[in-house]
């Protein structure tokens, strides 16, 4: 299933997982320490909904945002 808003055309995006140990300074600590960084996917909320387009009814995969927003109409 394709994880793209048929709408604002939202899709997956990357970024990175930060791994740390140590406790923090305001919590009595020395500080963290970063030991790793993976790449990692932010997939957006997608769901498959019934929306209104040019007077017919049909399926389609919207981002919440877009629902949200007030970007479609429900069908």
């Amino acid at each position: 299933m394709s994880m793209r808003c048929d709408i604002c055309g939202k899709e997956p995006s990357f970024g990175n997982s930060i791994s740390r140990r140590g406790m923090a300074k305001k919590k009595g600590g020395v500080g963290q320490k970063i030991t790793g960084i993976s790449r990692r996917l932010f997939r957006p909320n997608i769901q498959k909904i019934r929306i209104l387009v040019n007077g017919s009814i049909q399926r389609k995969r919207v981002c919440t945002q877009c629902i949200r927003g007030g970007k479609i109409q429900k069908g």
